[in-house]
Formats: C-alpha cells, sequence, structure tokens
C-alpha cells in the first residue's frame, strides 16, 4: 500500500526551522521504543527525544504533534499532542509524553490520544497494511497560550495550530508491522 498524502500541504505555507532527533529520522523505521504494545505487538510507547531551532525570534510558544495520515480511517491517527510549550523550552527529553506529562515542561499540556490516553502513544499500525507515516512535528506559535479545552481533541488543537502558526518543523519516520 502506497501512501503519499501530506496532511500539510492543505495548510497555509510557513517557514520551516530545525527539528533533531537522537531517537528517530526521516524514512527511516521506528524503534520498538516508539512502538505500541496496545494491539498486541513489541512496544514502550516511549515519546523519542526532540530539539529545535532556528524558529522565528518572536515565537511565543510550542506546540509538539505526532499524527500518522496513513491509518486505516478517514482522519488518521493522533498519537500525541501537547501545546503552551514556552518559548524558552527547545528541547523534549524521551519519554517526556509519559502517562499525564509528568515529564513535560512547567505549563504545557498534553490532549488525549486517539486511543483515549494522555499519553504519548507509539506505532502500531494493522498487520499487512503497509508502511506508515508518523508525522513529528514542532509548530511555533503567536502566543503564549491557546484556547484549547482540557477535553478536547487534537483535531480541535489542530484548528488552532492553523491559526496561530509561524513555522513549522517535522520528522517522518516510518513504521511497518509484517503480517
Amino acid at each position: 500500500m502506497s501512501h503519499s498524502f501530506d496532511p500539510y500541504s492543505v495548510l497555509p505555507s510557513v517557514p520551516e526551522f530545525g527539528l533533531h532527533s537522537t531517537d528517530i529520522a526521516d524514512g527511516k523505521s521506528l524503534d520498538v521504543a516508539q512502538c505500541s504494545s496496545l494491539f498486541g505487538g513489541p512496544g514502550e510507547d516511549r515519546s523519542p527525544q526532540l530539539s529545535w531551532e532556528g524558529f522565528p525570534a518572536d515565537t511565543q510558544s510550542f506546540a509538539v504533534t505526532c499524527f500518522d495520515p496513513d491509518a486505516p480511517t478517514a482522519s488518521g491517527f493522533w498519537h500525541w499532542a501537547v501545546y503552551d510549550i514556552p518559548a524558552s523550552v527547545h528541547e523534549l527529553e524521551a519519554g517526556a509524553g509519559a502517562p499525564g506529562g509528568k515529564y513535560l515542561p512547567v505549563g504545557a499540556k498534553m490532549l488525549a490520544n486517539d486511543a483515549g490516553g494522555h499519553s504519548f502513544l507509539g506505532a502500531s499500525p494493522p498487520p499487512g497494511h503497509g508502511p506508515h507515516r508518523y508525522i513529528y512535528a514542532v509548530h511555533a506559535l503567536d502566543t503564549p497560550e491557546l484556547a484549547v479545552p482540557a477535553a478536547a481533541s487534537p483535531a480541535w488543537l489542530g484548528i488552532q495550530l492553523f491559526t496561530h502558526a509561524v513555522a513549522r518543523a517535522t520528522i517522518v519516520p516510518i513504521f511497518e508491522t509484517p503480517e
């Protein structure tokens, strides 16, 4: 199965900045640490280390998301959604997406992923469905706080990002569950 749609291509174009990780890389298969055991496969549900630089000087906060546009749904699958990360923070350590957000920077908020957990949920595509892309994005925002209720969905956060993003950085690893 071949997937090519870039969900960010339908949003207004914004400048890019640098995003790096010691755990994930563009086009490379995810390690078991960034996979999930939710559906019975091996996985640790550990969010990857992420660090960023080169964002606009007037950035007031950041959001970090992980989205699988290749999930067998009409709406993709949100694995992680964090927002209100202070502008002074330029890195999330591996495991920052632990349940409840206890390792997130002070002030940052985490929404429930599409499986309902307030944590990072690793990759676990259906066996035989082919490779899935996991779009890890850091969004530089023009506001220190977003008007996103704690019970909102990541899609609602996405609408706020559409309005407030001034720059974006992505890393897109892949993962495929064998048949």
